[in-house]
């Protein structure tokens, strides 16, 4: 029997867990090389280890002229935290063209899928980066606030005692969607299980929509400015502005629950520092609400420049009332920004850090490429490194777990 065959003849659960021990994407790619079943036998996303990407979305020489295409760099958090400067030239980074993003705005990601605006169309579309299967959700025309559409001018309801405003269509489209997440990838066997949570709006609401629904469902509370919002534990979990949580029950058609926590953190009025808090379930059953500070300095007529100076974290045990300060992570990083806010087991990298990139999609002008926050934050000396601050993309990063 030839070496080849020897290979080919492995048993596939024996190669399942082979692929078990690697951590590198850039290994297990080669894994797949070994020969021809082996290629054909594994996925090409790992299914075991979970390996975190960094998405960034920046134009080509041809897109910067044209404004048609877009590169998208893709690198894994642990060589992406190696090097400060001059990181999109290092081998670590993985280089996919993906026109898919052509003219269209990232505003989610989570379970290994990105979920974008088509700002021409009004889509909301779930796209897998590495294997490019898109899957749809509801479009914007069906948002809570849209009132009615007729082509290139809309009317929304501003939900508030401003009644409605008439505006461009393209307009709307790019602003009238802050943050998507669902809870599970959209695959078939399972859709009837399926949902999705939208911020939507200028007063970041909540909507959603189950499996055959054919409009976003307003959530029955009067909640507003939404920052961050997750699926835990078969509840959706929300944040606003002043660190306030909510809680719905999924199968009980999302009403709210009803309680008072104690130690709630304090919103710090500063006309230079704000403050924004995203949420993450924890394999123990607690929550974790991460507040980040950001320093703010005025340019014109826009906050446009801003950094993250700090974190704080707080700790909900499960069933409890009190929300606790700490300050160690152990051996766990947080992953914040964009993304489905997530805590992930430290394997390649260290522990007791965050993870961030910029979630403020508001501060940043129509058609802007700017500067956007990114970097880590050490727990143990909380200090916080920028890194890609000299970098312009055309919309935030966002981190993927797949």
């Amino acid at each position: 029997m030839g070496g080849d065959d020897q290979w080919a003849s492995i048993h596939q659960d024996i190669l399942n867990q082979l692929t078990k021990r690697f951590h590198s994407y850039d290994e297990y790619l080669h894994l797949r090389l070994v020969c021809k079943q082996w290629n054909f036998n594994l996925s090409l996303i790992p299914s075991g280890n979970k390996v975190l990407w960094l998405l960034l979305p920046i134009p080509t020489v041809a897109a910067e002229r044209s404004s048609k295409k877009a590169k998208i760099h893709v690198g894994t958090i642990s060589k992406l935290t190696q090097r400060r400067t001059r990181i999109l030239e290092e081998k670590e980074i993985y280089h996919l063209t993906m026109p898919e993003l052509q003219n269209n705005l990232v505003r989610g990601s989570c379970h290994g899928w990105i979920i974008m605006v088509l700002i021409y169309e009004g889509t909301i579309r779930m796209l897998n980066p590495f294997t490019k299967v898109c899957f749809d959700l509801l479009p914007i025309s069906t948002l809570p606030n849209v009132i009615d559409i007729h082509g290139d001018k809309c009317i929304i309801d501003l939900e508030s005692t401003y009644g409605t405003l008439e505006m461009d269509t393209i307009s709307m489209h790019k602003i009238n969607v802050y943050k998507v997440i669902t809870n599970s990838a959209p695959n078939n066997d399972r859709y009837n299980d399926f949902m999705a949570v939208v911020i939507y709006g200028g007063y970041r609401k909540l909507a959603f929509y189950k499996a055959n629904d054919t409009r976003w469902i307003k959530f029955p509370t009067s909640h507003k400015m939404i920052v961050d919002v997750i699926f835990f534990q078969e509840k959706v979990y929300a944040v606003d502005f002043d660190h306030q949580l909510y809680e719905f029950h999924i199968k009980k058609k999302l009403e709210p629950v009803r309680r008072i926590y104690e130690g709630t953190p304090l919103y710090q009025h500063d006309t230079n520092i704000m403050q924004y808090s995203y949420l993450i379930g924890c394999d123990d059953g607690s929550l974790l609400m991460v507040v980040r500070h950001i320093r703010l300095t005025k340019h014109t007529e826009w906050w446009r420049y801003y950094k993250t100076i700090k974190f704080d974290i707080y700790k909900l045990n499960k069933n409890a009332k009190v929300w606790s300060r700490i300050y160690d992570l152990g051996n766990y990083v947080l992953v914040v920004g964009l993304n489905s806010s997530i805590q992930i087991l430290a394997s390649n990298c260290k522990g007791n850090k965050i993870y961030f990139t910029d979630s403020m999609v508001g501060l940043h002008p129509d058609d802007d490429i700017w500067r956007h926050d990114i970097g880590i934050f050490n727990l143990k000396d909380n200090s916080c490194r920028r890194v890609l601050s000299d970098v312009n993309f055309f919309c935030p990063p966002v981190w993927i777990l797949s």
